[in-house]
């Protein structure tokens, strides 16, 4: 059969598995998750029966893909600042951004320093003897001033478009707390208080959105793995074979081993229960390959974890852009000793110790670049004087290993959320350990718990600063106490995903929001 008859009859083929999906989720109720893995096998068996003629099915992933990443950014403004204009205290939010930063670090550089042991023990690259390609053009470092300066929005609206998270971020929580200082006197609360119910709604809004694009990820991951297994070239992956699985043991220990060990000496709460509500989350990463584009649906399972939707939101989004663990620590790392050894060079135990601090300090000063995994081993090439050509030769598994460097930074927000939620005493017990699940008269009790420790902070904050402060907390509790409730029928600020029964997308069941790349080639 010619090409076109063999992409149409894989098309067809993959119609049938669409409502077969279709049918578990509606006579089966299978779950989310469930359906998630069935595709994600379905997917694996396409791209191996029809050998590079999915491009038809590809097209359902790119749809996917397109409808999703033009939610990002929206969503990303609007949660961030409902989660800033939720924390009130500022103290608390100096103390949940230090902790957040500090745990996120942390991640990269244990990651960096397994990545660099278990490259050492299995001798990666060593014999290793092939050509360097001449096509690989090296990707422009940029300076670190221009990289901080990148880092501030200069126009919104061109953020906006070009899917620039970190920029958009900085906006939002300016905004935030732009919102707090104002609402700190009775009068400016009362003038900015529509502005909040925007927020809100746009918030909700938004996210419902989001769950329905949602709906259809076990249909766009079946084609995205589909394409990404049809479009594999087995042999030129044979010579770096060791490399990937060097690549994914140490990712591995990482996700399995160091995160639970960091989680449950600092929190000191059983890891074993993260892994219950996060692994949903872990799978949609996987398979999406996108670490901003899974912010939804892992603020989703955080929540279902106990986390809240404040802390959840902020550490999410922090977490895509700075302290990625695959993407800025296993990967930089691991092409470094590749190259290393291939050249027959020989480092010193000092030298290989700088070499993981220049991956970490490489990693803070590219946060929010695109394509962080090649920026990070490029930045590391360049400042050790290796031959940047390396990076080309590991291409051809790159995006085989960027599954699971997806997953592992994913994991390590997750991992870092559970912390700071803990640490500051917000982790709800019950949720966390799955003795309870989150129902909505469970979000409402939450909301209020929520609302009284920060009217409670705020008082607090009033006293010790003076009359003026004194005289705008009493304002504050008079307006608590006697003010209508908002037209709004909203439990709190925090409602980035409605789980009521009543919700208007409850058909979905358990299905999650997760995000797909906004460019298939790219990187996070």
């Amino acid at each position: 059969m010619t090409d076109t008859l063999w992409n149409w009859l894989a098309l067809s083929v993959t119609t049938l598995l669409f409502a077969g999906l279709a049918l578990l989720s509606i006579k089966k109720k299978a779950g989310f998750s469930a359906r998630v893995i069935i595709a994600t096998l379905l997917g694996i068996i396409m791209g191996v029966v029809f050998k590079e003629h999915t491009t038809f099915i590809a097209a359902f992933g790119e749809i996917w893909s397109n409808a999703i990443g033009a939610i990002v950014v929206p969503l990303l403004l609007f949660s961030v600042i409902a989660s800033i204009t939720n924390l009130g205290s500022s103290l608390r939010l100096k103390n949940i951004g230090a902790k957040t930063v500090v745990f996120l670090l942390l991640n990269t550089l244990t990651a960096s320093l397994i990545t660099l042991g278990l490259a050492l023990a299995f001798g990666v690259g060593k014999g290793f003897n092939v050509a360097m390609p001449q096509h690989y053009q090296a990707k422009q470092v940029p300076a670190v001033l221009d990289t901080i300066v990148g880092l501030f929005p200069s126009n919104l609206i061109s953020s906006w478009s070009a899917n620039q998270v970190v920029p958009v971020v900085i906006f939002a929580v300016l905004v935030g707390l732009a919102y707090n200082s104002a609402a700190s006197t009775a009068k400016g609360e009362t003038v900015v208080k529509p502005f909040k119910t925007f927020v809100d709604a746009g918030n909700v809004v938004l996210s419902k959105a989001t769950q329905i694009v949602v709906g259809f990820t076990p249909y766009a991951v079946l084609a995205l793995i589909a394409a990404a297994i049809s479009n594999s070239n087995l042999v030129a992956l044979l010579p770096l074979l060791l490399v990937l699985v060097v690549a994914y043991i140490a990712m591995a220990v990482q996700m399995f081993a160091i995160q639970p060990f960091i989680l449950g000496v600092t929190a000191r709460i059983n890891p074993l229960h993260f892994f219950k509500f996060f692994w949903p989350a872990g799978v949609v990463a996987f398979t999406s390959e996108s670490s901003i584009g899974t912010i939804p649906v892992t603020v989703r399972q955080l929540r279902k974890g106990g986390v809240p939707e404040d802390i959840a939101s902020f550490v999410a989004s922090l977490g895509a852009n700075l302290g990625m663990p695959g993407c800025a620590g296993v990967w930089p790392t691991l092409l470094a000793v590749f190259a290393i050894n291939s050249l027959d060079m020989h480092y010193s135990p000092l030298q290989y110790l700088l070499l993981v601090a220049l991956t970490l300090l490489i990693s803070i000063g590219t946060v929010g670049v695109p394509g962080t995994a090649t920026i990070t081993a490029t930045s590391l090439f360049a400042a050790t004087g290796l031959p940047i050509a390396f990076i080309g030769i590991a291409q051809p598994i790159s995006q085989i290993a960027d599954m699971g460097r997806t997953a592992l930074n994913v994991a390590g927000a997750s991992n870092t959320a559970v912390i700071v939620a803990a640490t500051e005493h917000q982790l709800n017990p019950n949720l966390y350990e799955g003795r309870e699940e989150l129902t909505d008269d469970k979000q409402d009790s939450l909301n209020s718990h929520k609302e009284a420790d920060i009217l409670a902070a705020s008082t607090s904050s009033a006293e010790n600063a003076g009359e003026r402060e004194a005289a705008t907390t009493e304002s504050v509790q008079a307006s608590a106490t006697n003010s209508p409730t908002p037209s709004l029928n909203l439990a709190s600020t925090e409602n980035l995903l409605n789980f009521s029964p009543s919700a208007a997308l409850d058909s979905q069941d358990n299905d999650m929001c997760g995000l797909r790349s906004f460019d298939k080639h790219d990187e996070k």
